[in-house]
């Protein structure tokens, strides 16, 4: 039983890195990480969390009996999650573990939304799985609640206008809509607890990469950097750019969100496998 492990948490929202940070990570010794631990938990609870379908009590009480048990009992000192699962419980999660650092990673939007648009498929905002999940919304006694699979758990606003999106601006909404709810709970929080990254500024320079293992306590090597250099968690290793009219449809729902990461008037890039 550990009563004095670091817990952190990177959160993001998806698509971002989340999988390659957990490689990188685990690899720094006395850790015990994750890729988005308890997903069929959390992703759920996530979204009935942002819907207002969950309490924060009842978030607090799954989390303690999850990932909180968890970090009570490891044997390592430091114990982590790279989830983007756990983006709509950061309050919670802040406040059942005071001690709980926190790592905001952050991709292009447009490389995000490609890469969920065209590598998922049916496991992101697909049409069937929004309707199903807005059926429930809509009438919970007639519609019970769907199974806890990925491709049904994703927030929809009560926004009569995402009615009208397709897949594709959805996800574009989502990029912009989960960032935001990330950087205001942060915000909420002494900035001691919280870090920011954006995923390009890692593989550019080793600076970027040895500043978020000083934050989190961790002891740097070289080869960290350098595993940077082959993404992973891909299943089809190819990427091409947006078309002009998905850009401009991105623009309009994450233009803003673009812009307060810097990313706003940059050239959009082709990841190289």
């Amino acid at each position: 039983m550990s009563w004095d492990t670091q817990p952190f948490f990177i959160v993001s929202s998806g698509r971002s890195g989340t999988a390659m940070l957990h490689k990188v990570l685990e690899t720094a010794g006395d850790i015990e990480m994750h890729h988005e631990y308890m997903v069929h938990i959390a992703q759920p609870l996530g979204a009935r969390r942002y819907m207002g379908l969950a309490e924060s009590e009842e978030v607090a009480r799954v989390l303690r009996n999850t990932h909180a048990a968890a970090i009570r009992y490891t044997t390592a000192g430091h114990w982590g999650d790279s989830s983007n699962k756990l983006s709509w419980l950061i309050p919670e999660m802040a406040a059942l573990l005071p001690e709980a650092k926190f790592v905001h990673l952050v991709r292009d939007g447009r490389k995000v939304a490609g890469s969920y648009f065209r590598k998922l498929f049916a496991e992101c905002y697909d049409d069937r799985s929004v309707a199903v999940l807005q059926a429930h919304l809509d009438d919970p006694v007639k519609n019970p609640p769907p199974p806890p699979e990925k491709k049904y758990w994703w927030p929809i606003p009560r926004d009569p206008q995402f009615h009208a999106y397709d897949q594709f601006e959805r996800i574009a909404w989502h990029w912009a809509e989960v960032n935001r709810v990330i950087a205001q709970s942060l915000a909420a929080l002494p900035p001691e607890r919280s870090h920011f990254a954006r995923l390009e500024d890692l593989y550019v320079s080793p600076s970027g990469v040895k500043g978020l293992f000083h934050f989190l306590n961790l002891p740097y090597r070289d080869e960290h950097f350098a595993m940077f250099a082959r993404p992973h968690n891909v299943n089809r290793p190819e990427d091409e750019l947006l078309t002009v009219e998905q850009a401009v449809r991105f623009d309009a729902l994450a233009g803003a969100m673009m812009a307060k990461f810097d990313y706003a008037g940059t050239p959009e890039y082709v990841v190289n496998y």
